[in-house]
């Protein structure tokens, strides 16, 4: 599944538009797995814009902020970091499926959730 990226830099005055491919599932299908990779790719689509040529692969799912809007075409995820913002979509999935997701995929990344052992 294809889909676009902008990025706004903290230092710049424009935006970057990408593309970029996810080879999960489409997103009326998405699981935990599918929102995890798509947010991992749009943090690391700031930092490869933030730094050329770095080949960070690396990412954790906290210290940022997420809002699922509404769109022409489904909804969009828009993040905010200390560095910039990017938005991905629209995605043809339910606002409240997607919300859902994330607050789930967000709460397993939790480095204070409870381990069951």
């Amino acid at each position: 599944m294809q889909f676009e990226l902008e990025i706004v830099l903290r230092d710049r005055d424009r935006a970057i538009a990408e593309t970029r491919i996810h080879a999960g599932n489409d997103a009326p299908g998405w699981t935990e797995a599918d929102v995890e990779q798509i947010l991992k790719t749009m943090l690391l689509a700031v930092d490869h814009a933030k730094n050329p040529g770095s080949t960070q692969e690396f990412v954790t799912l906290r210290g940022f902020s997420w809002i699922v809007e509404p769109s022409e075409g489904g909804v969009v995820i828009a993040i905010e970091i200390p560095t910039g913002a990017v938005v991905a979509g629209p995605f043809d999935i339910e606002q409240p499926r997607l919300d859902a997701l994330i607050s789930r995929v967000l709460a397993a990344a939790s480095p204070n959730r409870p381990v069951i052992h």
